[in-house]
């Protein structure tokens, strides 16, 4: 990667007009296909993070942009006082690929979508007759569920709540895996339900350990209480089945999406169980752009695609090229301590010489041409479209050796 032509670092320098959220790298993406992307000097880049899990059929996938294109001529917002056919027809195909739900909220983002579910554990309990100090939701450290209030008190990193106190009352952390720590927090009798990633993104692509989400099911199930399980990230194909639970054989109650959901264009959605369909009524949510008929068009089509048993295929057969590229860079350099995940949503984590680098490794990986993320400084995180050809895979992991080499021999 060349240094930012000046019409480059001119863009850039619009970004001061941007409340300082964000630190993105020196260039600025212009279009992708694939794969693969190019900034606005012309440089490629192989992307092994499809814009946080977002991208999953890569860039311009021809059958997206041909549902974005058709809903776009034909009407592109009508609120939810009137019926449009696209979020219909959506809803109804979420509720039978999902095997459980009978009813979906449809919204515009993770965060959006786990508020409601946030909203729906607390109007079911409220149904139930329990008082406010018994509607307490249980969530784990390392977890992430949002930035708007609600979700980012469910998310049990004190680095996203810091600030923003007094934070909602009625959540309660533990420890991710430990399952009796589970088991006596239920002895307080005030668990409403527990919240939880199959796989946590944000908290080093760590996967729920075998049987530990059995075990929660069947503590809510004893307890009266409800499973939500936050598949926005590890969802809709990602770890290699559509939906990532069933791979831990459970039934949720709740179950949040988004990300790949619109493969790129906003949507979020929750989807409601039997046991808390008929909670909300008439007037007791409600979302402005949700249901969107352009987002709900393509997230149809996104999810007609996702479901692809070859699509799926492809997830288990790239994730076992990946993950074996990984631990060969990581013989090689003695970068990774181990490589974890499932499917396409794979951690390499940092080995102690090299713990707190992960920003770093992603800066250097860039200049090679190559797009990673990374989940906290000490684990790099992969999170590839989902139709990624083993061409690309291939010379990602080409590009991440070079970029390694450069590291560990300065």
């Amino acid at each position: 990667m060349q240094s930012p032509s000046p019409n480059t670092a001119s863009l850039i320098d619009l970004a001061h007009y941007w409340l300082p959220l964000y630190r993105p790298r020196a260039m600025v993406l212009d279009y992708g296909r694939g794969s693969r992307l190019w900034d606005t000097d012309g440089n490629d880049y192989v992307d092994f993070g499809a814009g946080i899990a977002v991208n999953s059929l890569g860039h311009q996938d021809p059958d997206l942009l041909a549902a974005l294109t058709a809903q776009a001529h034909k009407l592109w917002h009508a609120s939810n006082v009137f019926y449009t056919e696209p979020p219909l027809r959506l809803a109804e195909e979420l509720v039978a690929a999902s095997g459980f739900a009978e009813r979906v909220f449809l919204c515009n983002s993770g965060s959006e979508a786990n508020e409601a579910a946030i909203k729906l554990v607390r109007k079911w309990a409220t149904a139930q007759g329990r008082p406010p100090e018994r509607r307490v939701i249980v969530t784990f450290r390392g977890s992430f569920h949002g930035r708007t209030l609600g979700a980012v008190t469910a998310t049990a990193q004190p680095k996203y709540q810091q600030g923003y106190e007094p934070l909602p009352d009625g959540f309660r952390y533990l420890d991710f895996n430990d399952a009796s720590a589970l088991e006596a927090a239920f002895a307080a009798n005030d668990i409403a339900a527990v919240m939880v990633e199959p796989v946590q993104g944000e908290g080093g692509v760590m996967p729920a350990a075998p049987g530990f989400l059995k075990r929660v099911r069947e503590l809510c199930d004893a307890h009266d209480a409800l499973l939500v399980l936050d598949e926005i990230q590890c969802g809709m194909g990602r770890t290699g089945t559509l939906f990532a639970h069933p791979q831990d054989g459970v039934t949720p109650d709740i179950v949040t999406l988004a990300k790949a959901l619109g493969c790129g264009f906003p949507i979020g959605a929750m989807l409601a169980g039997p046991k808390v369909a008929e909670v909300m009524q008439y007037g007791a949510h409600g979302t402005t752009f949700g249901g969107n008929p352009m987002a709900a068009a393509v997230a149809r089509v996104a999810l007609r695609k996702l479901a692809s048993p070859v699509l799926l295929a492809n997830v288990e057969k790239q994730g076992a090229a990946l993950r074996a590229g990984l631990a060969a860079i990581g013989e090689e350099s003695g970068l990774f301590a181990s490589i974890r995940g499932r499917g396409l949503m794979l951690g390499a984590v940092l080995a102690d010489a090299y713990k707190g680098r992960a920003g770093e490794i992603l800066e250097c990986a860039a200049k090679h041409g190559l797009l990673l993320l990374q989940a906290g400084p000490d684990v790099l995180r992969l999170v590839p479209p989902l139709n990624i050809g083993g061409a690309d895979v291939v010379e990602g992991l080409s590009r991440l050796r070079l970029a390694v080499r450069e590291l560990t021999s300065a």
